[in-house]
């Protein structure tokens, strides 16, 4: 399962979010998005766990749970929305 992780403090990473999700369960993957030009966190993330039920666990224990300081909220992640070609502004 996707799991989407918001409202994340800036310096949280992406074995910050494997360690608070691993708790729970396996863990295949754990990244914290970031601009690509700055290279800084935009505050959120994406977890994938491949179990259901673990996963599930993890949504409930964690939203609204502080890391670094800040309340995570946590569900699962939707598909993401296909979106028309970009066109050049020049």
């Amino acid at each position: 399962m996707n799991i989407y992780a918001g409202n994340l403090a800036y310096d949280v990473t992406d074995a910050d979010l494997r360690e608070a999700f691993g708790a729970y369960g396996e863990v295949a993957s754990a990244s914290v998005i970031t601009d690509k030009f700055s290279n800084e966190s935009k505050g959120f993330g994406f977890v994938e766990m491949p179990n259901g039920g673990e996963a599930n666990n993890a949504i409930k224990a964690l939203n609204e749970k502080p890391l670094k300081g800040r309340n995570m909220r946590i569900n699962e992640a939707k598909p993401r929305e296909a979106r028309p070609p970009r066109r050049n502004a020049w």
